[in-house]
């Protein structure tokens, strides 16, 4: 899932220092040589060359990709061999992610959570699965009226959830608990949000702005509940096959779908999932390549040789739907919460100009009547919610849906959506103050309000961290200088002759390791939550060390050694063997981290400016022989890193980023802050985080977005960095 990073809950530290652009300027006296000018005796620029001009886009991505990714892409394709065990490929998983760090192409920064915050929320009423959507499914939440929980009573709720996991007992036992001490719950939940949704089409995006809405509005099959444990929503019931390759789900009888005013509009049938996925593989609108090579012949109707009717998605009658697959997947039933199972209507959508087959739907949704999921108004309903109100830049209403099958069991009736825009960084805390917001996370200026209002001491916890990673980026081939969608916005100011000199040492591997080294992550993060957090929400790699184990002993060949992890062995610790082994010093596993348990959280395992500077001077003497590059103080490579800068604490944010590294490499790197304006986050989204192909994207440096987990498998994250259909190898300046 694409997530966008949230500007509403950081906040300001300290005054705004941005620099504007700078540039080395006009080239016209350079020569190829970088010889000493006549009339001057001062070096000049050489003029530098894009290599790939003459080349398509996808020409020079292919041609990049193999040059930059190819070792990573080697052992992901032996971990995707399906004749091996589950170990083997989490063992080969860790490797081929190794060699994607060692390419410097993205700087893990942070997760969510790890920052204080004061909610009025029980905690653990909502699922905390690392994968899915099923996170942002608030219709079971027991959220109090009056005060919020103080931070010993969340301690003794979480304790009690310990206690109670998989007993299928904790939502009564907390309703229980609460009754107790004289608390009453609301029935309504309003929260804040940062971007609008682009689509309502749940088959057709990967966006977690467009997710995070439209989950609310449609069931799965199976949901995660409060215990994190899978439980019947629209299947009641399921059997998986011996060989593990048909999995035969039971569809729940008396299901309705209803339009926006919540008339029905056909009964909800197996057929309906059948309808989403042939939707999902014809619109290809980002989250086809989990079934790609998983679900029978998904990959083959994508390609055009097989019809649907081949898919290995059947509806044997009204209530049993079967999913045959390609290969044993441990991971299949994880996927399950994600959209590409979702249901549709199938007649709604074809009421609003919709058609089924590659070509058929290519034509339809090119056409002027061709209305499913522009608005609200436009998709059909079969989960706890409708949404009876939506004004972009403002707010969304989700109302309780009167044919819900389960609606005598939902705690929520009620969830507003509030829009926040950035500007102000105390207004969630402000909100949540006032009774209007349920919760709010607290940054940096938010956590002095809260101590000065008094509430901290007593109020304040340490939200728990997910398994989302918000890397920086590195483009190593930037085409776009200014917003893909308004050429006024977020210009950058860069000469032709500093464009090309920048993408040539971005797609120098040392270059790039010299920025991952320089960037002290700690002080980084400290704008948002404070130096005592700084380190809570470090994350060291791009799939947490610990998402997954080895439940077998398992040998690899690591460079050339056969190497024996034992069961039990955590993902992240074969990582690190592979980047020992490669004599690269980044730290992903520390194992004494996590309370001595091990862990590649909490720690900075890659700021070290020592290696920054003999990365860079390696990077120096490879330019310097391949391009005539001059690299130092009097004639840096400039980086350019749009910013929100109606965010005071981005603005601090950004500048930290830009001191960090210009201090580390001796002004021989200069980070060049564009701002990028506007009354909210917009602009700074659209140069980083809503362009769908590389060449939109408008930077070389940029953290505006991150990845959480769809599924239970390392696969979720690996799988972004495909050459086709990854969904963030854009983020390269790729495809």
């Amino acid at each position: 899932l694409w997530i966008v990073y949230m500007v509403l809950t950081v906040v300001a530290g300290c005054g705004d220092t941005t620099n504007q652009p700078s540039n080395s300027g006009d080239d016209s006296g350079a020569n190829n040589d970088g010889e000493v000018n006549n009339d001057g005796g001062e070096v000049v620029e050489p003029t530098y060359v894009d290599k790939y001009a003459e080349m398509s886009h996808a020409e020079a991505s292919e041609a990049l990709y193999d040059a930059v990714l190819g070792g990573f892409y080697e052992y992901y394709q032996l971990a995707k061999d399906p004749s091996i065990s589950t170990s083997e490929k989490f063992a080969l998983s860790a490797i081929a992610e190794a060699k994607l760090l060692e390419q410097g192409v993205l700087l893990p920064s942070t997760a969510n959570g790890g920052n204080y915050a004061i909610s009025r929320v029980i905690p653990r009423t909502v699922t905390t699965t690392y994968w899915g959507t099923d996170q942002y499914r608030f219709h079971n939440a027991l959220i109090i009226d009056g005060d919020p929980l103080t931070a010993a009573e969340r301690t003794e709720l979480t304790a009690l959830w310990n206690e109670l996991r998989g007993t299928g007992t904790y939502e009564q036992a907390a309703k229980d608990w609460a009754a107790a001490k004289g608390y009453t719950f609301t029935d309504t939940y309003t929260l804040g949000y940062p971007s609008d949704p682009v689509t309502w089409d749940a088959q057709n995006t990967y966006l977690s702005a467009d997710h995070e809405a439209i989950v609310n509005t449609v069931d799965g099959l199976l949901e995660y509940n409060c215990e994190n444990v899978q439980v019947p929503a629209l299947a009641t019931s399921y059997e998986v096959s011996e060989d593990g390759l048909t999995y035969t789900f039971h569809i729940r009888e008396g299901v309705n779908w209803v339009n926006q005013q919540g008339v029905i509009i056909e009964p909800l049938t197996a057929d309906s999932f059948v309808a989403g996925f042939q939707h999902l593989l014809d619109a290809q609108g980002g989250t086809e390549y989990l079934v790609d090579g998983i679900v029978k012949n998904a990959t083959e109707y994508m390609e055009g040789t097989c019809g649907f009717e081949d898919v290995g998605c059947v509806a044997v009658d009204d209530y049993t739907l079967v999913y045959t697959l390609e290969n044993p997947t441990s991971y299949f039933m994880t996927m399950l919460g994600y959209n590409c199972f979702q249901p549709l209507s199938r007649s709604f959508f074809l009421a609003q100009g919709g058609a089924f087959g590659l070509d058929a739907y290519a034509e339809a949704s090119a056409s002027e009547s061709y209305t499913y999921g522009l608005t609200p108004e436009n998709i059909a309903y079969c989960g706890p919610y409708l949404v009876t109100s939506y004004t972009a830049s403002n707010s969304i209403v989700f109302d309780a849906n009167p044919e819900y099958w389960n609606k005598d069991n939902i705690n929520i009736k009620k969830i507003t959506w509030r829009f926040i825009d950035g500007q102000n960084p105390t207004e969630s805390y402000d909100l949540m103050m006032e009774g209007v917001f349920a919760g709010a996370g607290l940054g940096t200026q938010a956590t002095q309000k809260a101590k000065e209002d008094g509430m901290f001491d007593t109020y304040a916890y340490v939200s728990s961290l997910d398994a989302s990673s918000f890397p920086v980026f590195l483009n190593v081939y930037r085409k776009q200088y200014e917003n893909f969608n308004d050429a006024t916005v977020a210009v950058s100011e860069l000469s032709e002759n500093d464009r090309n000199k920048s993408n040539l040492a971005m797609q120098n591997q040392h270059f790039r390791l010299a920025i991952c080294f320089a960037l002290d992550r700690g002080a980084f993060n400290a704008t948002t939550t404070g130096d005592e957090l700084k380190y809570n929400s470090l994350v060291n790699s791009y799939c947490p060390g610990d998402f997954v184990y080895l439940s077998e002993e398992v040998t690899v060949d690591i460079n050339g050694t056969a190497t024996t992890f034992p069961a039990g062995t955590y993902y992240g610790q074969i990582m690190q063997a592979q980047l020992d082994a490669d004599g690269c010093p980044i730290t992903v596993w520390n194992p004494e981290a996590n309370d001595g348990i091990g862990g590649s959280i909490g720690y900075d395992g890659w700021y070290n400016p020592d290696e920054a500077k003999a990365q860079l001077e390696l990077a120096i003497e490879e330019l310097s022989a391949s391009d005539g590059m001059i690299i130092d103080a009097e004639h840096p490579v400039y980086l350019d890193l749009p910013y929100c800068d109606i965010n005071e604490t981005y603005s601090n944010r950004a500048n930290a980023l830009k001191q960090s590294i210009e201090a580390s490499l001796e002004g021989k790197v200069i980070i060049n802050l564009v701002k990028t304006g506007g009354s909210n986050a917009l602009n700074w989204y659209n140069a980083a985080y809503y362009p769908a192909t590389g060449d939109q994207m408008n930077f070389h440096l940029s953290d505006a977005s991150g990845w959480g987990p769809d599924y239970g498998d390392p696969f979720t994250f690996l799988d972004t960095m495909l050459p086709q259909g990854g969904g963030m190898v854009k983020n390269l300046g790729l495809f």
